[in-house]
């Protein structure tokens, strides 16, 4: 059974950082009935939850994505541009080392947030943002080199993350809201979705994907591609920048 790192949002979600989005009030109990959903919709897509220690002190820690990359049995631990979200990464590392994978790290003056990684086969694309730069691709690109992977560098100015702005179905076609995509030419299959909440989704096989509830238009386009969607409402993670796949980590 495939595993997936998640952590419970902290009650001061929304507290968290902020970076093209006015910070609007969160419901902390709604964010963790809504999270609980989530997880629950990939236990019973047959995956097995592990959850990181709790960091009720760490507003953005329930956004796991960001503080590992997982290449293989490789677990990379980031070092997120964002200041306040270092305290995060120590939980993550000796949550993965004990799993028994191999556990590399970035290191200043390299910063990298895995919101900014997205794998499609063996390419990594990454996004040079405010939270990930080029002495931080650099030390990914050198990691994932040895590994078999590809990186490329992709410019984000519009969103967060890369991953802010596209995603990958199954097939490898990238999906994203063209408004917010700064370089959809880079990608050699690009399908442009028509909701900003529909560019992210979480592969759960080769037929079905999990994406948020407020995208239904985005949805009934995957279906029509004969895809099986899987929607979970996550509006209090979306009001703090987040999105269906940064609240969990595949481990294979």
């Amino acid at each position: 059974m495939a595993r997936l790192l998640v952590r419970p949002p902290s009650p001061k979600l929304g507290m968290g950082e902020l970076t093209h989005f006015s910070r609007v009030a969160v419901d902390a109990d709604l964010a963790l009935a809504q999270w609980r959903g989530y997880v629950d919709a990939l236990a019973a897509a047959g995956f097995s939850p592990l959850e990181v220690a709790s960091a009720d002190n760490q507003p953005d820690g329930v956004f796991v994505e960001d503080t590992v990359v997982m290449l293989g049995a490789t677990a990379v631990i980031s070092l997120p541009g964002a200041a306040s979200r270092r305290g995060e990464i120590d939980t993550m590392a000796r949550t993965v080392s004990e799993l028994g994978v191999d556990v590399q790290r970035i290191v200043s003056p390299g910063t990298l947030e895995g919101g900014d990684v997205l794998k499609v086969g063996s390419t990594v694309y990454v996004g040079r943002s405010s939270r990930t730069n080029d002495a931080g691709i650099a030390q990914l690109e050198a990691i994932a080199a040895r590994l078999g992977y590809r990186v490329v560098a992709v410019p984000v100015t519009k969103t967060l993350h890369l991953k802010s702005q596209v995603t990958a179905l199954p097939d490898g076609t990238v999906i994203g809201y063209e408004p917010l995509v700064d370089s959809a030419a880079v990608f050699p299959k690009f399908l442009p979705v028509p909701e900003p909440e529909g560019v992210a989704v979480v592969v759960l096989d080769e037929s079905t994907v999990l994406m948020s509830a407020a995208a239904p238009r985005t949805a009934e386009l995957l279906r029509e591609r004969g895809l099986a969607v899987i929607a979970v409402p996550i509006t209090e993670f979306e009001k703090m920048e987040g999105c269906v796949t940064c609240l969990s980590v595949r481990v294979r």
